[in-house]
């Protein structure tokens, strides 16, 4: 089994480190390939990059031109996915509702820890849009831009526990989903400070993936997600192949 898992933004060592977050939970003989986009923002944390990480993470996917089985939008709270379900015969998998739709089987209420506090609104919609905003106790913001992430990891950390203590002991939260791809890989030292299960929605992804292949299920092509109809359109960027 092939799964690519996209990267939304245009740093490469983001993207290497959510590919190897995903790889370290897939099954054996399941191949996690890593795609950033050719074109885009270095960081997704507005709604202008966030349509614009849109476009290129579909240019990005039909550029690729091997077989491949299943594709992760690795992005939180982004636009796009909808689109990738409409071009892919395949499953379409973005972290947000992987991240969320996991946590309700572990506890009755979750809470998102993002970055900036302008990306709330967007996860928020995100999450309406995708019917898994009833059971989210709150949205909170670290306050970190996402490249801080990288480059001082445990200023991060301790800028996500903070705020996922307050989700847990003031919104009542009795999960914490990591609100950002780059925060892959500190789910368990959250958790281990936190006390709640933590969720990581790149690696939630990857088995909500897997599973789907295995089940042989992917988007149903009656009316929502349709492909699209054939159409000329100009100047427009998306083709198979470069």
């Amino acid at each position: 089994m092939r799964i690519l898992v996209v990267n939304v933004n245009t740093t490469d060592s983001i993207t290497q480190a959510i590919a190897h977050q995903a790889q370290s939970v897939a099954a054996p003989g399941t191949e996690i390939i890593g795609l950033t986009p050719y074109f885009g923002a270095e960081s997704v944390e507005g709604n202008f990059e966030s349509y614009l990480a849109a476009i290129a993470v579909m240019d990005r996917v039909l550029a690729y031109d091997q077989p491949y089985d299943a594709v992760i939008q690795a992005g939180y709270g982004e636009h796009g996915r909808e689109g990738l379900q409409e071009l892919l015969n395949v499953p379409v998998v973005d972290i947000t509702d992987a991240a969320a739709s996991t946590a309700m089987f572990l506890g009755h209420a979750y809470s998102v820890v993002t970055t900036l506090d302008r990306t709330v609104p967007l996860i928020e919609d995100r999450l309406k849009l995708s019917g898994l905003y009833d059971r989210c106790a709150s949205v909170r913001a670290s306050g970190l831009a996402v490249l801080e992430l990288e480059e001082d990891p445990l200023r991060a950390v301790e800028a996500i526990v903070r705020q996922a203590e307050r989700a847990v002991t003031e919104d009542k939260a009795e999960v914490i989903c990591l609100g950002c791809g780059g925060m892959a890989g500190l789910d368990e030292q959250i958790r281990l400070r936190t006390g709640v299960p933590v969720v990581d929605g790149v690696t939630a992804a990857v088995t909500i993936a897997e599973s789907l292949v295995r089940l042989g299920l992917s988007t149903s092509k009656v009316r929502t997600y349709a492909t699209p109809r054939p159409k000329r359109v100009l100047g427009w960027p998306l083709r198979a192949g470069r």
